[in-house]
């Protein structure tokens, strides 16, 4: 009798804590969702017991909106179920032709790409621009090559011409955070520019890149702004353009480089080696891409000798970075991957249908509500719903990579959670343990709100902290 009244005591006060917090977090929600910042736009939550998947609480859970960023965490775990935690990509490089005696390549150096995102980046050592030129240098020399007759060609084949998710902005695709993708991404596909502030409304003066861009035409239209308005520049390019304009105002007051994205990265790449292979002595005749020579209806012949296959870092790794520094493009590489892997045509709609269908027969979400345009989250057109975006991040509590996952995760207001942001969007995704030892997932998105940033985000953290 004993026993069974303590089962009905600890019953009754797991059950009390568990509507106490219900009550708690609908009190908040509601104080949110009635905010003037909030009058004409719509607020979601959707919180779950990590540990059993039970709804906590749900306010407009079933509402498709845009998540921004926070669509992050769901091109990661689905590129962790499909490609694996140890997943790597693959960069080649040959030439065609032979070598002479005396040293002469009478053919052409070829980079092969397959996707990797992170070559050339400077967050991984074994990445890095200047390792892997010299790396690609050495490997040319130690088959005593000395000239090249020919040209050092950029293969990027693999992921087609398209590298921008049909819908993004236009002012955002000349920008670091709207770069494209390439089978041959180089340094992120982006670039440094380097400003000095004039008079008050005047011209600005762009003082140099990083790293030297000087083949491209830039066109500076930026002004001075006013002390306290900090970065207001945008750059505008289209994939393969030549040309960047950059207009907007830079504070009179500022001191940081703008970054803006490269239109054609897979050049650029060739454009760095030939450079410094001419450093170590080599000459060669020119650059390319397979792009451009077909674009061009000219022959094109892959590597028939491979000098060096690097191989880049385990998607882990990778999938730290996209979710810590929010890097758009590695969602964007991720999703084409995520479609190569599965067989499909590489282009991001299919990577898009392969995430859908994924979490449709894992977990028997209605593809309805994941409408998804990216892998970024950067697409104004991406809709999701929190319950759904809750039901997937529970869902991956009891994978082996998970802890992988989890440690990607940035922290804000003490918590470990996924950020988005996008005109008008705010959102957050993660997982947090409450007062009372419980374990809960959750996922909450603001569309349409009005007036400051910094205002509703505090808002918004303030229902949250009804979740410690």
């Amino acid at each position: 009798m004993k026993r069974l009244f303590l089962l009905f005591l600890i019953s009754f006060i797991t059950n009390s804590h568990a509507q106490t917090l219900q009550r708690r977090i609908e009190t908040a929600f509601q104080r949110l969702a009635n905010d003037p910042q909030l009058s004409y736009g719509t607020a979601s939550l959707s919180v779950l017991n990590a540990a059993t998947g039970e709804v906590v609480f749900s306010g407009n859970g079933n509402t498709g909106l845009a998540p921004a960023s926070t669509l992050k965490t769901i091109t990661a775990v689905t590129a962790f179920h499909l490609l694996s935690k140890d997943f790597t990509w693959e960069t080649t490089l040959g030439h065609t032709g032979f070598v002479t005696a005396d040293g002469t390549l009478n053919g052409d150096i070829i980079i092969t790409g397959s996707g990797d995102p992170s070559l050339g980046s400077d967050r991984y050592d074994q990445a890095k621009s200047a390792t892997l030129l010299k790396r690609w240098v050495d490997a040319v020399t130690r088959v005593g090559i000395k000239r090249i007759s020919g040209r050092i060609i950029s293969d990027d084949r693999l992921f087609g011409t398209q590298t921008l998710p049909g819908g993004w902005p236009w002012q955002d695709i000349g920008n670091y955070y709207g770069a494209g993708t390439s089978a041959l991404t180089w340094r992120e596909n982006q670039f440094d520019l380097i400003f000095k502030a004039g008079r008050l409304g005047e011209p600005t003066v762009l003082l140099r890149t990083e790293p030297d861009m000087s083949y491209l035409k830039i066109v500076n239209e930026v002004t001075t702004g006013k002390p306290g308005t900090g970065d207001n520049v945008y750059a505008y390019s289209a994939p393969y353009s030549n040309t960047v304009y950059l207009r907007g105002t830079y504070g009179i007051d500022l001191n940081k480089s703008i970054s803006a994205s490269v239109p054609d990265p897979a050049l650029d790449l060739a454009k760095n080696l030939q450079i410094r292979l001419k450093v170590s002595g080599i000459n060669a005749e020119g650059v390319s891409t397979v792009r451009e020579l077909e674009s061009e209806k000219l022959p094109f012949q892959a590597a028939t000798k491979i000098l060096d296959s690097y191989t880049s870092p385990s998607l882990d790794k990778i999938v730290y970075w996209f979710n810590q520094k929010s890097i758009n493009l590695y969602g964007e590489h991720l999703i084409k991957t995520i479609a190569w892997k599965q067989g499909k045509e590489i282009t991001t709609s299919n990577g898009a249908e392969v995430i859908k269908d994924f979490w449709s027969q894992k977990l028997h979400i209605d593809k309805n509500t994941m409408n998804i345009y990216d892998g970024s989250g950067l697409s104004p057109a991406n809709r999701i719903t929190t319950m759904s975006m809750a039901q997937i991040l529970q869902s991956v509590k009891k994978e082996v990579w998970f802890n992988s996952f989890y440690e990607s995760l940035p922290e804000y207001n003490n918590m470990k959670m996924k950020s988005g942001s996008i005109s008008d969007v705010i959102a957050y995704a993660g997982y947090q343990t409450s007062s009372d030892g419980t374990p809960l997932v959750f996922s909450i998105i603001l569309n349409n709100y009005n007036g400051s940033s910094s205002s509703i985000r505090q808002k918004l953290f303030n229902v949250l902290n009804v979740l410690k």
